[in-house]
């Protein structure tokens, strides 16, 4: 079994009957990190071990992925306001009422959920190579968005999504373990089977949680900005120049939702937290001091 050196692992309930697998290290204020798709706590290994010096971090695995529990998909099981829901009750569970957050892909959504939800909770937020979802949908068109392919297909209604995906699970995960990777292997002995692994074992909560991006967090999201509403807290986002390729300025989107941002535009694949790991902690260090 695969670790992070200094972590210990537990299962820790975070409400309506689910436990979330979670690795957790060092003392001092509380950093928690949530992983991406498709991949598991383990891709923060290096990250979190760096800003465990000084920090008490906690590392989950996302509901539906990993070790965590997988419950049946209802309307809103897999919606990112009850992940951020697990976020804040996860980090109560070791003493903290106030945290700073990191999240890289489907994490990220859910950090900014958890942002957007709870405020008084999260006093920093950075978020690794996404837009919010409403915003997502918004720029995705064209022969560019053939790189999205995989959100048209799991946003379809239960059944075609899960029966495709099922019948070739590591073909079809491990297709985006070498697209984003920039050209490198960046996962190291045994990671990307781990990836694979977890995953084989969670096509129907994977696909719903990347349904609940087309339906509810859409909703979410719209409601939100229909309201007004922005990040109250200092902002770092670190994103590939996926933007350029759409068409779309990815530092003004999420400038309309975070005030207090730093946008950085980084020569790294998706998976940068394991490509340029001391880079990542080292922006995570920077917006911890804001």
């Amino acid at each position: 079994m695969t670790v992070i050196p200094g972590f210990g692992r537990q299962r820790v309930h975070v409400g309506g009957g689910v436990h979330l697998n979670t690795a957790v290290g060092g003392d001092g204020p509380a950093v928690v990190l949530l992983h991406g798709f498709p991949q598991t706590h383990l891709m923060w290994r290096h990250v979190a071990a760096d800003l465990a010096a000084d920090h008490t971090v906690i590392v989950p695995d996302l509901r539906g992925y990993g070790d965590s529990d997988k419950p049946e998909a209802g309307p809103d099981t897999y919606s990112k306001r009850t992940m951020a829901a697990d976020t804040v009750a996860l980090a109560a569970a070791f003493g903290f009422e106030r945290f700073a957050l990191a999240g890289h892909d489907r994490g990220a959504l859910a950090a900014f959920r958890t942002a957007m939800d709870h405020p008084g909770h999260v006093t920093h937020l950075a978020s690794l190579d996404v837009v919010p979802t409403a915003d997502m949908w918004e720029v995705l068109a064209g022969a560019g968005a053939a790189v999205a392919f995989h959100l048209y297909l799991m946003a379809q209604p239960p059944g075609l999504p899960e029966t495709l995906i099922a019948a070739a699970p590591d073909a079809f995960f491990a297709h985006f373990l070498s697209a984003w990777n920039n050209g490198a292997e960046p996962f190291g002995a045994g990671i990307r089977e781990a990836y694979l692994a977890a995953s084989r074992d969670a096509v129907a909560s994977i696909v719903a949680d990347f349904r609940a991006s087309a339906g509810i967090d859409h909703e979410h999201d719209l409601a939100d900005r229909a309201a007004g509403r922005v990040l109250a807290m200092p902002v770092t986002v670190l994103q590939q120049d996926w933007g350029a390729a759409l068409g779309y300025d990815a530092a003004a989107v999420w400038r309309a939702w975070a005030p207090d941002l730093d946008h950085r535009t980084v020569p790294y694949g998706h998976f940068m937290a394991e490509e340029a790991p001391g880079a990542v902690a080292g922006a995570i260090r920077e917006l911890l001091l804001r």
